[in-house]
């Protein structure tokens, strides 16, 4: 009977997601666009000294990049920025508009205010959540004692991936460190790093698991405040790190209801 409900609940859920694809012509078309932090806060794992974006070269990409994607016509543009400061940014960003605000170096200017500006976009919005972030400090409380193993497999990645980007941002363009912040081999990468974590406390306390489920609750919440602002007919821009868009790129793979515009091209 069980196995029977199960058949039954299945064949459901995939007639709705056929009748969804459908019935849907005016799809949101969602384009994420990964990005390493142009004025580093210090608050991600991998530590590195990140390219000056303020240097002639740099804006003269980041103006041309911004016309090239202007090409998409963004209706919405979400950048990650705390909720909370909401009106400030959108007060900023009408500053700018009336070019009455220097944009900073940070990636939410840098990129969002000003292809914002250029597609005619009123109001910016933000599609962070702070309230969760990655639970880690059990699972690194944990290692030392119960799997010195995986501690010291954790320490070499995360030193192998400092001195790559480390690399990366002294020896290559703005426009090819955006290129890698957006390769599918890099997004691997990137979420490969709690796999790795994943097993430890199996069976005990699950320490691990909890650790990466917890990243990917926050970037659940981050999805679904992207899915709140792209309703159908909508074109929507999502500039964050790249820690984030690896993980919701797979998100947006599934939704039945949005589809994905790849950036790579625009690059």
């Amino acid at each position: 009977m069980k196995n029977t409900i199960a058949a039954v609940a299945g064949s459901f859920f995939l007639l709705l997601a056929s009748v969804s694809h459908s019935q849907s012509d005016d799809h949101a078309q969602v384009m994420m666009f990964g990005v390493f932090h142009f004025a580093n806060p210090g608050l991600d794992v991998v530590q590195t000294d990140a390219i000056n974006v303020m240097t002639e070269e740099s804006q003269q990409y980041l103006e041309g990049l911004s016309t090239r994607l202007r090409e998409f016509r963004p209706t919405v543009v979400l950048l990650e920025f705390d909720p909370a400061n909401e009106a400030l940014m959108q007060e900023r960003y009408e500053q700018y508009l009336d070019d009455e605000f220097e944009l900073p170096a940070n990636e939410i200017c840098q990129l969002g205010f000003r292809i914002a500006r250029m597609s005619g976009v009123e109001k910016i919005g933000s599609f962070d959540e702070a309230s969760i972030g990655w639970n880690a400090e059990p699972l690194f409380e944990y290692l030392p004692e119960h799997d010195p193993d995986t501690e010291r497999a954790v320490q070499m990645a995360i030193e192998n991936v400092t001195a790559e980007q480390q690399l990366a941002h002294t020896t290559l363009t703005l426009g090819q460190l955006l290129k890698m912040t957006n390769d599918p081999d890099q997004d691997r990468l990137n979420k490969s790093f709690y796999i790795l974590t994943n097993h430890v406390g199996s069976g005990d306390n699950f320490v691990g698991a909890d650790a990466a489920a917890s990243w990917w609750h926050r970037n659940f919440r981050m999805y679904a405040k992207i899915q709140r602002r792209a309703t159908p007919g909508q074109r929507v821009l999502v500039i964050g790190g790249q820690g984030h868009t690896a993980i919701l790129k797979d998100l947006l793979e599934i939704d039945a209801d949005r589809d994905g515009v790849d950036v790579r091209p625009y690059l």
